[in-house]
């Protein structure tokens, strides 16, 4: 249910980029993202920390764009939040014995923890490739070129990217993990 929540700003954003400009999709965007943040609150009575961040640089993000009539900032957002993310990870690994994915997926499923490191790092590095790639797209190729790399090409990739994840994970499962 939340993964089809952080979706909604990302469609609505589209829909009004396609329909109005970025400014206005950039205001859509801000207004999505808080009742999404509102819902999920109301829902769940907790927000995640990385939901929270998301949304504060959205509304930061998207309201510099606004005022400085400027699709600098908005094209920044994605980058900073995967570049976030990617620290996250990374930090976390170094920082504790558990890695991030581990203390989000470890009581569903049991790994051995060179297994739950490799994946850390591979998620880490999805992110900084997929910031580094909005970069480049972002600044080398038209504006409707990146909003449909935004709301396609990464979406997609990160579909494909988990997909993928899951199969590792599969391979590596317990045996009687497998059987539940």
């Amino acid at each position: 249910m939340k993964t089809l929540l952080d979706l909604i700003p990302l469609i609505i954003f589209f829909i009004f980029y396609k329909k109005y400009d970025i400014f206005v999709a950039s205001g859509a965007l801000i207004v999505s993202s808080l009742f999404v943040l509102a819902l999920v609150w109301i829902k769940y009575r907790k927000i995640e920390t990385m939901m929270l961040v998301s949304t504060i640089i959205v509304v930061v993000l998207s309201s510099m764009t606004l005022i400085f009539h400027s699709d600098i900032f908005i094209k920044w957002k994605v980058t900073i939040i995967y570049f976030l993310f990617s620290a996250a990870l990374l930090i976390g690994q170094w920082i504790f014995k558990k890695t991030l994915i581990q203390r989000l997926l470890g009581k569903e499923l049991s790994l051995p923890d060179h297994i739950w490191s490799r994946m850390n790092l591979y998620w880490a590095l999805f992110f900084l490739i997929c910031g580094i790639t909005n970069i480049y797209i972002a600044f080398w190729f038209p504006l409707s070129i990146w909003v449909n790399f935004k709301v396609f090409g990464l979406t997609a990739a990160t579909f494909l990217f988990t997909l993928l994840t899951v199969v590792y994970i599969y391979r590596h499962l317990d045996q009687t993990d497998k059987k539940k």
